[in-house]
């Protein structure tokens, strides 16, 4: 296949009636379920009832009718969870492939649940991508209470098919992804060929979720893509990337004008206090930067104009399709427009050739 526009952060958006099918055996009559009223649709789990979230399934609405949830399940764009329905999307949008986030696990309780919780959707995720596999590339949700379990996730979800690993910005049971326990995980992604993709997602450790007021919620995007240059910086300075020179770490839906500004004042932070922190980076941190982080992006005509200096061989184009930022289903015509003056090859690499290496398509 002939790759002209990959999106390296697209989603899917899997129903509440999933979860029955794909949990282990034992925790299925816990599972969420689909609740039908006059009022509208709702998800039942765990004594909640919460309507259906919405802002997350705007693609093709036009932004007047941006809404934060909605009434049914009908009103969101069944690529969101049907294969079929999705290539046909990426058809209408001149788009071969996509690199598939969202979904993710259940915000259980039940730590039991929880953990039974990722396999599932793994194994969701494994079937929808097996209708298209050069087109659907699933990245892995990757529990990471400890490396152990986290290990084991890895093997068995690459066993699967799926195309890298999904960690959070720092890991779930506390510490640093420094701390010497995880060492072991960065070479279990460097065996099985993994990028480890780094997702928005809240504005620091205790965010879990955007706010919900008007107000909040615009704060929280942008604060969302500010916090990824703590998360990747760590991953930087700490050594990690020094240590293991063939993991890739990407940046997803973090933007990229951020990485400029970072490689620059990392370095200069770097010169003036690495004597008395003992910070013994071998190179400068924009070295490690440009040589194992990618960055995807949706609009950001600030990180274009300085895609050299980031690296236009590790930034790449994504629709964030049917996420509200997305560019479905104009992603061809917008893409044309704004590489109209670049290098063909750097256009070539920026809208899928960086991601079709990486994924090795």
């Amino acid at each position: 296949m002939e790759y002209q526009l990959i999106s390296a952060d697209s989603h899917v958006n899997p129903p509440p009636t999933i979860w029955r099918e794909y949990l282990g055996a034992e925790f299925r009559d816990r599972a969420p379920r689909l609740e039908s009223t006059d009022e509208g649709d709702f998800q039942v789990f765990e004594g909640r009832r919460t309507p259906l979230l919405g802002i997350n399934a705007m693609a093709g609405r036009r932004f007047e009718d941006y809404s934060l949830n909605v009434r049914r399940l009908s009103e969101q764009r069944p690529g969101g969870w049907d294969p079929a329905e999705r290539l046909k999307d990426q058809d209408l949008d001149g788009v071969q492939a996509e690199v598939l986030y969202g979904g993710g696990p259940l915000p259980s309780q039940d730590p039991a649940l929880r953990h039974a919780s990722f396999l599932a959707y793994n194994d969701w995720l494994a079937d929808f991508c097996s209708a298209a596999p050069r087109r659907l590339l699933g990245m892995a949700y990757i529990p990471c209470e400890s490396a152990e379990v986290a290990i084991a996730e890895v093997r068995r979800a690459a066993r699967k098919g799926l195309a890298g690993a999904v960690i959070p910005r720092f890991p779930h049971g506390g510490g640093n992804w420094f701390d010497p326990q995880w060492e072991p995980l960065w070479d279990t992604l460097v065996e099985v060929g993994w990028p480890a993709g780094v997702h928005v997602g809240g504005r620091g450790r205790e965010a879990a979720m955007p706010s919900t007021d008007s107000t909040g919620f615009l704060a929280d995007l942008l604060m969302s893509k500010f916090a990824m240059g703590e998360a990747i910086s760590i991953l930087v300075l700490s050594g990690i990337l020094e240590r293991h020179p063939q993991l890739r770490v990407i940046s997803v839906e973090g933007q990229i004008g951020w990485l400029s500004f970072a490689h620059y004042y990392l370095d200069h932070l770097w010169e003036r206090h690495r004597y008395w922190t003992r910070n013994n980076l071998k190179e400068r941190p924009s070295y490690y930067f440009k040589r194992q982080v990618y960055a995807t992006f949706m609009e950001d005509p600030v990180g274009l104009r300085e895609c050299h200096h980031i690296g236009v061989d590790r930034i790449m184009w994504s629709s964030d399709y049917p996420h509200s930022e997305t560019t479905w289903p104009r992603s061809k015509e917008l893409t044309e427009s704004w590489f109209k003056e670049f290098d063909a090859q750097d256009r070539l690499r920026i809208c899928a050739g960086n991601a079709q290496q990486l994924y090795n398509l």
